[in-house]
């Protein structure tokens, strides 16, 4: 088997054995589905909760099932051999019952039988390092309606040292988890008045605030001009776009003088109409319109995860329209762009391309050019891609772009989106050297993608240590004693001068004390001032790297913090 397949081979046989262990120590558990995941194996059972306690009894009963070198031996039968087979299970009956074909395939291990199609290893003596990692509840296919069940989560790997490996970067990962850090600085809540919607403190808004001044910044020197569309539009716009009949689960109704109304879930129907009040010439393309634009998504209850995955979020959108012929150029100024953001934040990333889905608008003619200006545009740029086949957009085919993190995380942020079908649908052109309408081809694109998101994947990327221009607060000046309170002001009035992000701690507590709360705030920059910096109109700085620097001008750092927030540099040194 290739390696992908390997481990995958893996991870399905640790579910099989943790279903195994689970019959065994809760006879009563009904059975689910247990398949591979991308970073481990989970299954589902419909049971009493499980206790946090009970994973170490089931990693106990599954080492104990390991031990047996227990062969994984595959066996088809027909659907109705299946159904008897599996009588008081009505998970699997129902999954055999969807069957297409009037075969069903089991593997079976020692005692234990299940509904599946495979692949597994040959013998249960391969899944030594394993771990079984969280409790989660999850409903049925994923539908809200059905039952929740009790899921189980694990991760393996082919050796022990692979496994710790692993486990340290989950420790790591555990202690730069947004939500905690996302508390900890004071940047944002989550509150069960709004699940899935996003409370922004005064920190949290400085940041959100700062990378979109950087993103204006960008997209001003690239021509882009901004625009703002209403939150809520009529049905019929959502009708003629397609998003009705290819989004409409994801999408909030409300009823507004006996109309009917759609909160936005995307940008582009708004984008759209602002586009149709003036008929361009060619030579006015491409025109680009940016938006910053607060969308929104029904998620589901069980998927909403921090900043991660909401219900609300601000999309930096931006709508190209141009001719057939500038689709690749204007591609490649895109990822350009896209680079020269992402190369800010010293993110590395890799590019999936994603091809027409079985749901979709538009003709088969469309699409190909479409794929094709956007396949050109990468050989142009000599970026090497993965293809998604049927993932892309349910009106064009997409490139996304996979940023990874410092812990090698990969996330997915930004998107370019090749769009000849709403066009067509809106009907808006341009006006040819030939005098005639011509259509125009639209480019959907995000960078950020959702700003929610990208701020939580940059407090885990820094840990919650924002570059200093990225800081909400950049200095922290901490008084020795009472009586240097007054100096401690002067210094932050003059540091806000130059539009510094400054805090004073003149409380009566040690100086210790104080330092601790600074680091624990993340805070680049702490400076001590007392008779010795009030005499000699200096000040001591402690940096992020907890060095202590004595007698600093106030002019000379102030030169270097400009210095180092116009380099946009992740750190700060003396």
């Amino acid at each position: 088997m290739a390696k992908k397949e390997d481990i995958m081979a893996l991870r399905h046989s640790a579910a099989h054995i943790m279903a195994q262990a689970v019959r065994n120590i809760f006879p009563d558990a009904k059975l689910a589905i247990g398949p591979p995941i991308e970073d481990g194996f989970y299954y589902d059972f419909d049971t009493k909760p499980f206790h946090p306690d009970d994973l170490k009894k089931i990693e106990r009963e599954m080492n104990s099932l390991i031990r047996q070198n227990l062969e994984f031996k595959k066996k088809i039968i027909s659907k109705k051999e299946a159904k008897n087979l599996f009588e008081g299970e009505p998970y699997k009956v129902e999954l055999i019952g969807e069957l297409k074909e009037e075969k069903a395939t089991i593997y079976t291990q020692g005692n234990f039988t299940d509904l599946c199609k495979g692949p597994h290893v040959e013998n249960s003596k391969t899944l030594k390092a394993f771990k079984l990692t969280k409790i989660a509840g999850a409903y049925w296919k994923g539908k809200s309606e059905n039952k929740q069940l009790q899921r189980i989560y694990g991760i393996i790997f082919h050796d022990k040292e692979e496994l710790k490996n692993h486990l340290k970067l989950l420790e790591e990962a555990e202690k730069r988890d947004h939500r905690k850090l996302g508390k900890q600085l004071d940047l944002f809540s989550l509150h069960e008045e709004g699940p899935g919607f996003i409370f922004w403190h005064p920190k949290g808004t400085t940041i959100i605030n700062l990378l979109l001044d950087f993103w204006r910044e960008e997209h001003i020197k690239n021509g882009y001009k901004e625009v703002k569309t209403p939150v809520i539009l009529d049905r019929v716009l959502w009708e003629r776009s397609g998003h009705w009949a290819n989004y409409k689960d994801m999408m909030y109704f409300t009823k507004i003088d006996d109309r009917d109304f759609a909160i936005k879930p995307m940008n582009c129907p708004g984008g759209i109409l602002i586009f149709k009040e003036h008929l361009p010439s060619y030579r006015e393309l491409p025109i680009k319109m940016a938006e910053l634009g607060l969308v929104h998504r029904h998620e589901l209850s069980g998927v909403l995860a921090g900043l991660f995955r909401v219900r609300a979020f601000t999309q930096d959108d931006a709508h190209i329209f141009m001719m057939e012929k500038q689709m690749k150029q204007e591609v490649i100024n895109v990822i350009n762009l896209t680079d020269k953001i992402y190369k800010t934040f010293n993110f590395d990333y890799h590019v999936e391309l994603s091809t027409k889905p079985e749901k979709h608008i538009g003709s088969d003619k469309q699409w190909e050019i479409a794929t094709n200006a956007l396949k050109q545009a990468l050989a142009a740029r000599k970026i090497k891609y993965k293809i998604n086949e049927g993932d892309g957009a349910f009106y064009g085919p997409k490139i996304d772009f996979h940023i990874k993190d410092c812990l090698g995380r990969t996330w997915q942020c930004a998107t370019i989106q090749l769009d000849m079908a709403m066009p067509d649908k809106f009907d808006i052109n341009y006006i040819g050297e030939d005098g005639n309408k011509h259509k125009v081809v639209m480019l959907h694109r995000t960078i950020f993608g959702s700003i929610e998101r990208f701020l939580g994947i940059l407090i885990e990327h820094y840990a919650g240590r924002f570059p200093l221009w990225l800081a909400p607060v950049q200095v922290k000046i901490l008084t020795v004693a009472d009586r240097f309170a007054g100096y401690a002001e002067k210094i932050k009035e003059e540091l806000k001068k130059h539009n510094f992000r400054v805090e004073v701690d003149s409380r009566t507590e040690s100086v210790g004390y104080k330092v601790r709360g600074a680091q624990l705030q993340k805070i680049h920059l702490i400076l001590n001032v007392g008779e010795k910096e009030e005499k000699n109109k200096t000040v001591a700085v402690r940096t992020s790297d907890n060095k202590l620097h004595f007698d600093i001008k106030l002019d000379s750092l102030i030169k270097k913090i400009n210095a180092n927030i116009k380099e946009k540099k992740e750190s700060f040194s003396l």
